[in-house]
């Protein structure tokens, strides 16, 4: 999982075209699954209201499945989710042919569910929330990993920052049989693992995780691991960390961050939370320095996508391309779509949140290709999906999944 926002082999995108609305029980955080089955395409979608979805093209539900009912989001000390239930992006494991999602259900407490991708059928259920952990301050957003045999779980604060949450790796065996691994951000609480695309995976197993704000301002601080990448070993153990000088600065400011993108040259891509794009290399990530390619780019919230030397950059502003060399970072060009951007077809797929559309760019010049208005806005963590059917799928805020025909 390089977590590179590439669709593969998919048809070229020659127009976008709204072709089903399927109307689901609650607000789509979480970005959908494609998998491919006899019957074509299988989409699995997941809601706050915590129901899974199995949906095909024409918007027909084939199985849906709730979970339990979530938390109201007026219950907790702070945050900007309600209800509270499926945030994060699930995860397909072809192996065992299960969807694993997490579940925040009332009465506090998060359940990993492992359901049958085909029939919706619960195989089985488990509480993953981390041992010490303030539940009610702990926000499961990150999109759940697949790594050595385990289902990886990230968890960070809510919108606000309130109470003693901590930035947890929680670690559960596919099976759901046997112990759970645990890591957890050092610092003193703060250090949130909340970005919505999740750790990137490298051949390996090593889990690669971008880092929040933390609570030390300080240059007289000690360092706590926060705003910065943080390399964790199967076994749960930190083997590498970068942070650039100005992590006590960029902490009491508390900018924006994205997640990070393994490359095919062995290298990571973050965008710091200052604004500020570095090219690291991976299973030496290098501590704290500024002695690593980097350029200033833009506040950026979401996860980037990169293909064929270009890494695409969800800004505040407005999407970014930056061209990524072994030993530099360049940018390119600029684009009013400020969403998660996939890429796939020929083009760069990246909605207009609150607007409610979704642009199919040109990735060399970010020209318009083609958009289409969706007819509800998305969130602006929720990345786009395509299938090789020549279809394009966008959850939205008021519960509905979008099914988009692109050639």
């Amino acid at each position: 999982m390089a977590r590179t926002g590439n669709a593969g082999t998919v048809p070229a995108v020659t127009g976008l075209k709204v072709a089903a609305t399927a109307s689901l029980d609650g607000a789509v955080y979480a970005s959908p699954l494609v998998l491919h089955d006899a019957k074509g395409d299988l989409i699995i979608a997941a809601t706050e209201n915590n129901t899974l979805y199995g949906l095909r093209n024409n918007g027909s539900v084939v199985w849906s499945r709730h979970i339990g009912t979530p938390v109201n989001g007026a219950s907790l000390p702070c945050g900007d989710i309600s209800p509270s239930g499926i945030t994060s992006t699930p995860v397909y494991d072809a192996t065992s042919g299960a969807v694993f999602a997490v579940a925040y259900l009332s009465g506090g407490k998060h359940e990993l569910v492992a359901a049958n991708a085909e029939t919706g059928a619960v195989a089985w259920t488990a509480p993953v929330d981390a041992p010490g952990s303030t539940v009610s301050v702990e926000q499961q957003r990150g999109a759940l990993t697949l790594a050595d045999g385990r289902v990886w779980i990230a968890y960070g604060g809510l919108y606000g920052d309130c109470g003693p949450y901590h930035g947890y790796l929680v670690g559960v065996p596919t099976s759901g049989v046997g112990a759970d691994i645990v890591y957890r951000d050092p610092g003193t609480r703060e250090g949130g693992f909340w970005g919505p695309t999740g750790p990137a995976v490298d051949t390996s197993g090593n889990l690669y995780v971008p880092v929040g704000n933390g609570a030390a301002t300080s240059p007289s601080d000690k360092y706590d691991l926060s705003d910065g990448v943080i390399e964790v070993t199967p076994a749960g153990k930190a083997a590498s960390y970068f942070a650039p000088p100005s992590w006590a600065s960029d902490n009491a400011h508390d900018y924006g961050t994205t997640g990070v993108v393994l490359l095919p040259t062995g290298q990571l891509f973050i965008n710091g939370k200052s604004g500020i794009a570095y090219l690291l290399k991976a299973g030496e990530l290098g501590g704290i320095t500024n002695s690593v390619p980097s350029v200033a780019v833009c506040s950026a919230f979401g996860g980037p996508a990169y293909a064929n030397g270009i890494v695409y950059l969800p800004c505040t502003d407005g999407l970014r391309a930056v061209r990524v060399t072994a030993t530099s970072l360049v940018t390119l060009w600029h684009a009013d779509p400020a969403g998660t951007p996939i890429v796939g077809g020929g083009v760069v797929l990246a909605p207009a949140p609150s607007a409610g559309i979704l642009y199919a760019l040109d990735p060399a010049t970010g020209a318009v290709k083609a958009k289409v208005a969706l007819g509800d806005p998305t969130t602006r963590f929720a990345a786009p999906a395509m299938s090789a059917d020549g279809f394009a799928y966008v959850g939205t805020e008021h519960g509905r999944l979008v099914i988009v025909a692109t050639s």
